[in-house]
């Protein structure tokens, strides 16, 4: 059972760090924010700060402390460019989406760039080869990655565990007096005798601010049965920024007794996925709404909860009713407050028809009939579920029926296996199967991977919904975006948009005079870009390249052309 208990040591130990700044900011500009720690992000909590960049790339970014570069990373994807340095004091601080290294980093990247013959590197980097002065520029800030705009992701991590930690515990300059925002209330029965307002279903509250606090819209008293669970939809802001930021801290009392806490300040890598069990997800995936639980579910092991032994469940009494409080904190100690009232009341409701096979969440559980099997691994779930299961005649378009394996509300922490059996896929088209997951209302479809093997086409996946298989036979597209009829028209670099229909983008392979060239991919405006190299290659003389594109299930184009440069 977990307990409540205040950690003392680290309160103490944060406030000295503060008190006695270690860190300079790494970018020196006043600190705005974008985005906060542990904020709740598409399968995980945010891992740190987003400092703003005035809407434009290119600010210098600068080491925090005193420490050496441990690790860069280049990547289309993720943080893109990123440096990581470590710090005597046993963190490592962390900048990601830039836009270019220093000169003598950037030389030695691409040095290794073009030793791999990969755009795409993960470099651990000796001690002794880029000690960096607190202060020191490293780095230009950008937008590489999955960044949704031009800024500055900063961490700070326990060197040890690789934890990240929150940076606003360490004393930069943010300014913060704005207490959370609090929108809904979300209550939902948690057994099958439970109910909310007389409902089997979770039902929603729309809340008003008044009198110093928050309160359900006409202070409603709500009655309810059984099991209760209550969620919050809020959000954090920061001063001088509208960005929907993340709480640190929430706490809820039931008739004046503690019931369920939790603070984050640090988590671990491996648990960031247990968010799809901190929120209703049902909620999110079918209102883009995050309600965050003051419950427990069984499958969820994230260790930032306290509770009274009750998982955060609340207990209802017949005709006697029940006082909810909940307080929601940012890191700043800026505090927001609601509170109301629920009423025990057995409605007698009939038993709902029972439908589906249950899956039980520390179980392996398993689905087949003759043409679908379902695989779902011990720990994949977070709480039992009834599974349904019906197909569909598919369009044309594929070599399967509709297979509706449940829905999308069920999150899966690990991977799933679905094979789908496809007895009409003809032989010359087994290398190019897809498994395509397909949008219930659209039938919109995007791939799944998938591979073929006597009659079966299977894969692994997080998601449940609806699958049917698929093939890929169209190569990439090839956009010229610099170069016209054998010309070049931008003096130092080479460009095009490349773009695939179905599997994705799997190699890039540009030779210019037979030899392999970089280019940088940047799959959030779908551009490839080759800068120059006059270190590499021989300027002043007509040149030949050939650009060869590959997907995933090895359909190519090929661009081949020459030009002076």
């Amino acid at each position: 059972m977990r307990t409540f208990f205040t950690p003392l040591f680290l309160l103490f130990a944060l406030f000295g760090m503060a008190q006695q700044r270690y860190y300079t900011d790494p970018v020196k500009i006043p600190l705005l924010l974008s985005g906060s720690f542990a904020e709740l992000r598409s399968n995980h909590f945010h891992s740190g700060i987003d400092l703003k960049t005035q809407g434009t790339t290119s600010l210098p970014v600068y080491a925090v402390a005193d420490g050496y570069v441990s690790r860069i990373v280049v990547s289309p994807t993720g943080y893109g460019k990123a440096l990581y340095i470590d710090h005597p004091n046993g963190t490592t601080s962390v900048y990601g989406h830039l836009k270019a290294f220093s000169r003598e980093i950037a030389k030695y990247v691409k040095d290794q760039q073009y030793k791999k013959q990969s755009f795409r590197v993960d470099l651990q980097i000796p001690s002794y080869l880029f000690p960096v002065k607190q202060d020191e520029e490293i780095a230009k800030s950008g937008n590489s990655g999955s960044s949704g705009g031009p800024h500055l992701h900063f961490e700070i991590r326990d060197t040890r565990t690789e934890e990240p930690l929150n940076p606003l515990n360490f004393g930069f300059p943010v300014k913060d007096d704005i207490a959370p925002k609090i929108f809904s209330v979300l209550l939902v029965p948690l057994s099958d005798s439970s109910h909310v307002a007389y409902s089997r279903t979770p039902k929603s509250y729309p809340v008003v601010f008044y009198e110093g606090k928050y309160h359900l819209k006409n202070n409603p008293i709500i009655p309810v049965w059984g099991e209760i669970g209550v969620a919050i939809q809020t959000n954090d802001y920061f001063n001088d920024s509208y960005n929907k930021c993340g709480i640190n801290l929430l706490r809820m009392l039931f008739n004046n007794e503690d019931q369920f806490s939790f603070t984050l300040n640090r988590f671990s890598f491996n648990d960031t996925r247990y968010l799809n069990s901190h929120i209703v997800y049902s909620a999110y995936k079918t209102e883009q709404r995050r309600y965050i639980k003051t419950w427990i579910d069984p499958g969820n092991k994230l260790p930032i909860y306290t509770h009274n032994g009750s998982e955060g469940h609340l207990i209802s009494k017949n005709e006697q009713n029940g006082k909810v409080e909940i307080e929601l904190q940012d890191t700043y100690g800026n505090t927001s407050l609601i509170d109301f009232t629920i009423v025990g009341k057995n409605a007698n409701l009939k038993p709902d028809s029972i439908k589906g096979e249950r899956f039980v969440y520390n179980h392996f559980n398993r689905f087949a009939n003759d043409s679908v099997r379902l695989e779902i691994p011990a720990g994949a779930l977070y709480s039992d579920f009834r599974f349904e299961y019906r197909t569909e005649k598919a369009s044309d378009t594929f070599f399967s029926d509709y297979h509706f394996l449940h829905n999308n509300t069920v999150p899966l922490h690990k991977n799933a296996m679905i094979a789908i059996r496809t007895d009409s896929l003809p032989a010359h088209l087994e290398s190019k199967v897809v498994m395509a997951y397909v949008h219930p209302v659209t039938g919109e479809f995007s791939a799944a991977g998938g591979r073929y093997q006597n009659g079966w086409v299977t894969t692994e996946t997080t998601n449940l919904g609806v699958y049917a298989v698929t093939v890929d036979t169209i190569p990439p597209e090839i956009v010229p975006l610099s170069i016209a009829d054998n010309k070049l028209t931008e003096a130092n670099r080479i460009r095009f948009k490349i773009k695939d229909d179905l599997a994705g983008i799997n190699t890039i392979e540009g030779l210019l005079d037979g030899r392999w060239a970089l280019f940088e991919y940047d799959p959030k405006t779908a551009t490839i870009t080759h800068y120059f190299d006059k270190e590499r290659f021989e300027m002043g003389k007509n040149h030949t390249f050939k650009l060869t594109i590959t997907d995933y299930r090895n359909n190519n184009t090929v661009y081949e052309t020459q030009f002076w440069k």
